[in-house]
C-alpha cells in the first residue's frame, strides 16, 4: 500500500500517511488539524535488497547470474 508525503500549508509540518487510493481527500494535518495539506514528490517506500531474485528469477539459458558473469568478485578477502 502506498505511504504519501504530506506537507501543511498553515504550518509547514510534515508528515507520512499511508492513503489506499491515490485520488483520496488529503488527511488533516498532524500538527495542527488544518486540512489545508499538499501531497508531496518523493522517493518510493520500497527498498530491492538481498540475494538477487530480481536478477535471477526470470532468466534463462546462460543469463542465469550477470553480475557473476563480470569475471571480478566485489567481495575482497
Amino acid at each position: 500500500m502506498p505511504i504519501f508525503d504530506f506537507q501543511c500549508n498553515s504550518c509547514g509540518h510534515t508528515f507520512e500517511k499511508l492513503v489506499m487510493r491515490s485520488d483520496a481527500p488529503a488527511p488533516a494535518c498532524k500538527a495542527c488539524n488544518a486540512e489545508d495539506v499538499t501531497k508531496q514528490v518523493s522517493a518510493p517506500g520500497f527498498r530491492l535488497s538481498g540475494g538477487g531474485w530480481y536478477e535471477t528469477d526470470f532468466k534463462t539459458g546462460q543469463k542465469k547470474n550477470l553480475s557473476g558473469d563480470s569475471g571480478g568478485s566485489s567481495t575482497g578477502g
